[in-house]
């Protein structure tokens, strides 16, 4: 497959095209379709953009009803026809069954824009500069959220000083008998700690990029407390971990807490189309108009695919069950490879269909399971400070049948990246449950 055209005309900066080397032309549902008519299981969904599938039928055909009726598709932040069924939708399906009231703000296509518009009002409604973030986490590349992003690679590449974060760390940082919590309610209470008072929190209930880290709902709850204690914002993105990845539509849901400001982005279109979103309570919203703009925060094909995924998967409970269903079976068959494999040192972590295989003892050794998984035909991809993650985000749509494709491909690469190709066929025959 000739990719010569790539390597001439594109930015070095390019990135997933080296993990998966060839050329995709088509895609349905949970495959992804190359020119030679290769097919891939998808365990990667555009980064999570895609937790309903590639081409999801029912979200395709609003859209083409939409286009074939010369529906408005660019609108800056006009009102038109199709974010006021959008508007009108998340209020049905998510405010009002929560008891929520939160005020909208469309902002530039992407999570790192959301993340943007989040700091800025926060930091317009306390007065004050200073942002607590955490070890690990990731909240977008451009000046304000890189700041309050934590990975050195990406912060190198910024090309000045990032400052008003302070780092604090997260859950499970210093492993499981450190309580991080007291850490940073020790830094808030002393005058002399040299924290600046910061004007919020910005936390992933997930840790996504930074390793699949996931954190307890007893911590959540604690940093909730200290928020509210020291007059600090909560801000929970939830750009890969929302829009249902753990189970329930938002990430804290099960940890009962109620941030602030949320943002999302990711999934919220539903099809892949680019859309970012903040709520934040309303007394909060003390913009001027025009302050915080974007010429395209008004992406009514969005708002369309948008208002779909949340009217066929979220209107009901039905979706969360199944969700739950596919995770215990994910789970379920990492924790049989990590046990069936011993001495490579394996570990499993994650919550809903985001799961991390995690190799600390080697953690070059993700890189060769996704490496040897894309050859059997899986699209896979690492995570954490070192890539020692190997990071499960099928869709939530996926068919049962795929789901298992993709797990005993994992299984065989595992095998082939350790050299035990005899080993995985004694895990077959004698392992653990499968579901």
């Amino acid at each position: 497959m000739d990719l010569k055209i790539f390597d001439r005309m594109e930015s070095e900066v390019r990135g997933y095209i080296r993990s998966f080397p060839v050329i995709f032309s088509q895609a349905r549902g949970s495959l992804l379709i190359d020119e030679d008519g290769e097919e891939y299981i998808d365990f990667f969904s555009g980064a999570g953009t895609l937790n309903y599938g590639h081409n999801n039928p029912v979200f395709k055909e609003k859209l083409l009803e939409y286009l074939a009726a010369d529906g408005v598709v660019h609108g800056l932040d006009m009102a038109t026809s199709a974010k006021k069924e959008f508007l009108e939708t998340v209020d049905r399906v998510l405010l009002k069954p929560r008891n929520w009231q939160y005020t909208l703000q469309f902002t530039g296509p992407t999570g790192t824009n959301a993340v943007e518009a989040a700091l800025k009002i926060a930091r317009q409604v306390k007065g004050r500069s200073n942002i607590i973030s955490f070890t690990h986490g990731f909240h977008g590349v451009s000046g304000g959220s890189l700041a309050a992003t934590a990975n050195m690679k990406f912060r190198d590449a910024a090309g000045y000083a990032l400052g008003n974060t302070t780092f604090m760390p997260y859950d499970g940082y210093f492993g499981p008998d450190v309580d991080t919590m007291a850490y940073l309610e020790r830094m808030l209470d002393d005058p002399s700690s040299g924290l600046d008072k910061p004007a919020a929190v910005i936390v992933e209930t997930v840790q996504g990029e930074g390793g699949v880290n996931v954190a307890t709902l007893r911590w959540l709850k604690e940093l909730e407390k200290l928020c509210r204690r020291h007059d600090m914002l909560l801000i929970v993105d939830d750009i890969q971990v929302g829009c249902g990845r753990t189970g329930n539509f938002f990430s804290f849901e099960s940890a009962g807490i109620r941030p602030d400001i949320i943002t999302l982005s990711k999934s919220l279109s539903g099809f892949g189309l680019p859309m970012s979103l903040v709520l934040m309570r309303p007394e909060l919203d003390i913009w001027k108009p025009g302050a915080h703009s974007g010429t395209f925060r008004g992406n009514n094909l969005a708002f369309v695919t948008a208002t779909e995924a949340l009217n066929t998967y979220w209107a009901s409970d039905a979706f969360v069950s199944e969700v739950q269903r596919k995770e215990r079976m994910v789970r379920d068959w990492l924790e049989n490879l990590a046990h069936s494999f011993p001495n490579a040192g394996l570990a499993v972590r994650g919550r809903g269909l985001i799961q991390g295989l995690v190799t600390t003892a080697e953690p070059a050794l993700a890189n060769r399971i996704a490496q040897q998984a894309f050859k059997r035909g899986l699209v896979i991809e690492t995570s954490g400070a070192q890539d020692e993650v190997l990071k499960l985000l099928p869709a939530l749509t996926i068919e049962d049948e795929l789901l298992t494709r993709g797990l005993e491909t994992i299984e065989s690469a595992l095998a082939e990246a350790l050299g035990e190709s005899g080993q995985s066929a004694r895990v077959l025959k004698f392992g653990g449950k499968r579901r």
